[in-house]
């Protein structure tokens, strides 16, 4: 091949290869950097953003402007005890909305999470009154019953072929008939096993706070060194192992912040300070990284991309739809009982309403992050990025004492921009 000739050819391949990604859902390999420099893979990031691939970018500005807002406006937001409380607050909405990512990829919805965990967090504070189960086996139970509705859920929309916003929308509705059989209209269950009060409650120790960051940065460079011989090994284009430090190096720097702030003794006594990580925060990191490996480096994550991009073309690709979409909710049903924990953790009761509301919310979260609700496009670390939007609004406007109502607006009209803002992605512009 002549020089000019492989020239023509570099130039084509990274645009072939995100046309395809595009048509088909899949994480854009272009935006992973398959260009031979760092600054190559800049442009091929830029280049992303003008064609309307904006990802969490809105979000993280929208995030900054925000903070930057309300530590203007209140001298108690920017503080260490408050962003604790807000990282705390946030970790059930958090991992609810990356639960409801599975599914809004696939284009599809589940209106029935937040009452699924409802019902799991009922039975499994009922089962751990005294005289019950122990708390492990009673949270495997609760996990048994989040993977059940999951199941059921898949089958009708995969198998039957029912839309899932009425399926969904059913067993919302449904659910709640159960949690009030299991409780009572007026019941509230309030004794809480005392590791489940600890995961939202208390803190690590300064010295964990450190090594937690420590274990994260080998896990994700451990991640993308593999990755990179895999492909490698497989003939498929490497980015710039640059790239990879400078991703390492801005995490090392914005974790190690972080870890520093929350380790500032923020209360309590001489004898027992109030400082450290809370113990959520490394479980919620497990989830995302955990979650993030099976999106973006498995047979199962590509195939869910695929399918929710364009569900005929997986198929006809040999792409098991049913499978993919069955499995999808499945693993929504179940990863929403684990934020139910979160959220009995840190309200320390279980009543009939548990649930109800939340789930609305994690749909929106997911959105406002930069998750598309037509499917095929989004990353957990959105949903994440989009949580802590909503939180800190809802934390911000809260600290200036206004009413609740405030909150609802302000949550409703960017949800609405987010998906405007989707929508004009992927349609290219107004229609005419």
């Amino acid at each position: 091949m002549s020089a000019k000739s492989k020239t023509k050819a570099d130039a084509v391949v990274p645009e072939t290869i995100d046309k395809v990604a595009e048509e088909t859902g899949a994480p854009s390999l272009l935006g992973r950097g398959i260009e031979e420099t760092v600054w190559g893979h800049f442009k091929g990031y830029v280049r992303n953003v003008r064609n309307g691939d904006t990802g969490v970018l809105p979000a993280v500005g929208g995030l900054l402007v925000l903070m930057i807002l309300f530590s203007s406006l209140h001298d108690k937001f920017f503080t260490d005890r408050n962003i604790a409380n807000l990282l705390t607050q946030s970790a059930a909405l958090i991992t609810l909305a990356m639960a409801l990512v599975f599914v809004l990829l696939l284009g599809e919805i589940d209106l029935s999470a937040g009452v699924t965990f409802g019902v799991a967090m009922g039975v499994f504070v009922k089962a751990t009154q005294p005289g019950g189960l122990s708390w492990p086996v009673a949270l495997l139970v609760a996990l048994g019953i989040g993977l059940a509705v999951g199941t059921l859920i898949g089958f009708f929309v995969a198998k039957v072929g029912v839309p899932s916003f009425v399926v969904s929308l059913g067993l919302f509705l449904g659910l709640q008939g159960v949690i009030l059989l299991i409780i009572g209209a007026g019941g509230t269950y309030r004794l809480i096993p005392e590791e489940i009060k600890a995961i939202q409650n208390s803190n690590m120790p300064p010295w964990a706070g450190w090594a937690m960051l420590v274990v994260v940065l080998a896990l994700l460079a451990g991640v993308a060194l593999w990755d990179r011989a895999r492909r490698a090994k497989q003939g498929a284009p490497n980015g710039p192992i640059g790239v990879v430090f400078i991703k390492l190096g801005a995490i090392a720097v914005f974790g190690g912040l972080v870890v520093w702030f929350l380790n500032q003794v923020r209360g309590g006594t001489d004898e027992k300070p109030l400082q450290g990580v809370p113990i959520v925060v490394p479980i919620v990191l497990a989830l995302l990284i955990a979650g993030t490996f099976l999106l973006d480096r498995t047979k199962f994550g590509r195939n869910l991309y695929a399918t929710g991009g364009n569900a005929e073309g997986a198929r006809r690709a040999g792409v098991n739809v049913t499978v993919v979409k069955w499995t999808a909710f499945m693993v929504c049903s179940s990863l929403a009982v684990i934020a139910g924990v979160f959220y009995i953790s840190k309200v320390g009761s279980a009543d009939a309403a548990t649930g109800r509301e939340i789930v609305l919310s994690g749909v929106a979260a997911a959105v406002v992050g930069g998750v598309s609700l037509f499917g095929g496009r989004g990353r957990l670390i959105y949903a994440v990025v989009g949580a802590l939007v909503l939180s800190v609004i809802e934390n911000g406007l809260l600290l200036l004492g206004l009413p609740a109502g405030v909150y609802l607006a302000t949550a409703g009209g960017v949800l609405i921009l987010a998906a405007t803002v989707d929508a004009l992605a992927r349609g290219g512009g107004l229609r005419r």
